[in-house]
């Protein structure tokens, strides 16, 4: 086992492990819980309930995204397997074992990263409900998982790839068109583009409305690219696809329901495939891109970080490594004495 996991595993009892956590990463929720304990230790539960419990909590009282919930869910159902269904024997050896059989088969760092974090917030949550006499999550470190920097476009790249062929006027055409300009010129999470509604867009003031992780809402600013290409869609291409079922969505797919991010997925790896020299990559490698690309233009951090709707600015801090990279590129190539 590495030195990594070791450490993590096996952290002092005085460290607190909160301190450690990236909160956009890993969303490690223990320290929110207060300590409402219910004397309520003797309660036989099975699997089943603890998770119904819990599933209950993330979604109602945290108010998570159905994905984290379903992660979350899946590892501790994992947990509790490697348990035997019961809680009585949950102590910190139990939670490092767990983790070191996992590090063992192969798991990510990444993985192990998010399974510690969800365990975490399990134990305290357990442990407010009095199914546990104490947290053992709290002698429980966090392992750190790599951040390897993203793929991204170069300035000329994204220009080829914005810059299509003359529509025909297909709907289809109009609509990928709007949202791949839109992706770009935003930095927005793809799940966040399928949710904007045709209100959601301020073209007076060039802005959109965006109801980001944590129900957190933000505007962001758009250029006239974006603005021309979402009218050529909203004016030529929307109305023809636009049904009953459609309500306010902005994008609608062919049937005239809401967009869904699957969709989002593969206009962009068809798109890029076209570009010759292009890097494979989803919505999110042009959400790297365009922040990549504020920050080469000039656009200080802190803006950066409230554009893309990052809670906190470590998280914001990877793109200035992309820049310093490829700065360090062009260096090499140009400077004689490189």
């Amino acid at each position: 086992m590495n030195n990594d996991l070791n450490d993590s595993l096996n952290r002092d009892p005085n460290h607190d492990p909160n301190h450690d956590l990236n909160p956009d990463m890993n969303a490690d929720l223990s320290r929110d819980l207060t300590p409402d304990l219910i004397p309520d230790l003797n309660r036989d539960l099975n699997a089943d309930e603890v998770l119904a419990e819990f599933e209950r909590y993330l979604r109602f009282e945290r108010d998570l995204s159905p994905h984290t919930v379903r992660a979350y869910l899946s590892d501790i159902t994992a947990l509790l397997d490697h348990l035997r269904g019961r809680l009585d024997g949950l102590d910190i050896s139990e939670l490092r074992g767990w983790l070191a059989d996992q590090h063992s088969a192969g798991k990510a760092r990444a993985t192990l990263a998010r399974r510690t974090a969800c365990v975490r917030t399990f134990t305290a949550y357990c442990h407010r409900r009095g199914w546990l006499a104490a947290d053992p999550g709290l002698l429980l470190g966090s392992a750190k998982a790599p951040r390897p920097l993203p793929a991204v476009l170069d300035q000329e790249q994204a220009q080829t790839v914005l810059n299509a062929p003359p529509s025909t006027g297909d709907p289809k055409d109009l609509r990928d068109q709007a949202l791949l300009e839109l992706l770009y010129a935003t930095g927005v999470r793809v799940g966040e583009l399928c949710a904007l509604d045709v209100d959601d867009v301020d073209r007076d003031r060039h802005v959109i409305r965006v109801l980001g992780k944590g129900r957190k809402e933000r505007s962001v600013p758009f250029g006239l690219p974006a603005l021309r290409a979402l009218d050529r869609w909203c004016i030529n291409g929307r109305p023809i696809w636009v049904r009953e079922r459609s309500g306010p969505a902005l994008f609608l797919g062919v049937r005239g329901g809401r967009i869904d991010a699957g969709t989002v997925r593969r206009v962009v790896h068809a798109r890029l495939a076209q570009t010759e020299g292009a890097p494979d990559m989803g919505p999110h490698g042009l959400r790297h891109t365009a922040a990549t690309h504020l920050l080469e233009g000039g656009a200080d951090l802190r803006s950066v970080q409230e554009l893309l709707g990052h809670a906190s600015l470590n998280t914001t801090q990877i793109y200035t490594h992309v820049s310093i990279d490829r700065l360090r590129t062009a260096y090499r190539q140009a400077h004689p004495r490189a």
